[in-house]
């Protein structure tokens, strides 16, 4: 019984890994080094995932800001993705409604601040450019006219709703991830769609916090009874559950919060030094409220913190156990903004002399989530959260579902399902 049990967690883990790593990939990027805090979201949540449904009124928000300054002639259009985010094949007059650029006319420059910056913002869609397909969409934002000068790009839903999704997180039955792991399964019912062959037109993908590098997709139906699709096999929708983020809070500069050492403020400048963070993966799990990873734009001491909020270099430092560097691993610091990227920017070095891995970020004042991870240097795709896992740890899952007729060019996004691995949220759990 036992040899059955290891044998069933290694080909669990083994599934795991390759769904999972198959669909990491990256799609948004920041192609210009003076561009900070590029942000998409629903209007009003900046830590939404920016879903737009077909002809409704949600407006989403785009803003970023420019630290070389002045006034550039920035503009937006969109492209459309097939449900992997690889480009289709199709003229942009066939998915946009009106013109297939649009200029970024509202700007305004920094005051207060110390930094200064052009900050830019739009209200999308706006009616003369407006996405006429549900699908996935490249929103790409670039200069002068020019789509070769590519500025960001950033990842858009557009929701035209033909199927009811629901779903729950359960603890795995496999001994090995009882404790540490999380499995989503959940159901889609279609509606006013042809499901002869459901299985194959259909196709589901899971993000854990609003994050494409970890999701899931190519997820089969366990069952198809007539337009319901159930999603329940023991090794899909399987994820690491983590820890609850690690939290900075830097709405004021002046007011050092708890998780600030000290501060160094210059004429021009302000340097603010990050209490040195310890591997939590040997402590106990203690439940608070945060933001799974995400970033909050938010001053105390301004009226409008897009134009008004300041900027500091924040200097981190992580101490690995008996100050010793992990052999042939690299250390990142990972969050919502750094995009939960693997690049050099966000690699820590390890200082000898103080037994611990420091890198700095320049950020925006507001309320960030961050954590840490290691990263085999011969295999990227081997990564560890330095944080520990618990099955109690409180995780926003999305299901997202996709439907191509046979005759389709494009995969149309029918339905979108948001479910909490906790909703109890205790003020202590071990």
């Amino acid at each position: 019984m036992t040899c059955i049990l290891k044998f069933q967690s290694a080909i669990l883990a083994i599934c795991c890994f390759i769904t999972v790593t198959a669909s990491a990939q990256k799609v948004e990027n920041i192609y210009k080094s003076y561009i900070y805090t590029a942000q998409l979201y629903v209007s009003g949540n900046q830590q939404s995932l920016p879903v737009y449904t077909l002809n409704s009124g949600d407006k989403l928000q785009l803003s970023f800001d420019d630290l070389e300054g002045g006034i550039k002639n920035y503009y937006y259009t969109y492209m459309l993705c097939d449900y992997n985010w690889k480009p289709v094949n199709l003229n942009p007059f066939d998915y946009i409604k009106g013109f297939t650029q649009n200029r970024i006319s509202t700007y305004r420059y920094s005051s207060i601040a110390f930094t200064r910056y052009t900050h830019y913002q739009a209200m999308l869609p706006e009616q003369n450019c407006v996405p006429s397909r549900s699908g996935n969409y490249l929103l790409k934002v670039f200069l002068d006219g020019d789509t070769s000068k590519l500025v960001f790009t950033k990842q858009l839903l557009v929701l035209d709703i033909k199927a009811a999704v629901s779903g729950t997180v359960m603890q795995p039955f496999t001994p090995d991830l009882f404790t540490t792991h999380q499995r989503v399964k959940f159901t889609a019912a279609l509606s006013g769609l042809n499901t002869f062959s459901a299985a194959q037109q259909v196709k589901a993908v899971i993000l854990q916090n609003n994050r494409w590098d970890i999701a899931e997709r190519d997820i089969p139906p366990t069952f198809v009874r007539g337009s319901t699709l159930e999603y329940n096999t023991e090794n899909i929708g399987v994820f690491p559950a983590g820890k609850e983020w690690r939290w900075l809070d830097l709405r004021s500069f002046r007011l050092q919060s708890d998780r600030i050492d000290h501060g160094t403020y210059n004429k021009t400048s302000t340097d603010l030094y990050v209490k040195t963070d310890a591997d939590r993966t040997g402590q106990r799990y203690v439940y608070f409220p945060d933001y799974n990873g995400m970033y909050n734009i938010v001053t105390y001491e301004s009226i409008n913190p897009q134009w008004q909020g300041d900027y500091a270099t924040l200097f981190f430092s992580f101490s690995p156990p008996d100050g010793l560097p992990y052999p042939n691993r690299d250390v990142y610091l990972e969050g919502g903004f750094t995009d939960f990227s693997l690049s050099e920017r966000w690699r820590m070095t390890f200082n000898t002399e103080k037994k611990v891995y420091e890198t700095r970020a320049f950020l925006k004042q507001g309320y960030y989530n961050y954590t840490y991870v290691s990263v085999d240097r011969d295999n990227p795709k081997d990564r560890i959260a330095l944080e520990g896992n618990y099955w109690e740890t409180e995780n926003s899952y999305t299901i997202l579902i996709y439907y191509k007729a046979f005759a389709d060019r494009s995969d149309q996004l029918i339905g979108i399902g948001q479910i909490n691995s906790r909703r109890d949220k205790p003020g202590f759990s071990f």
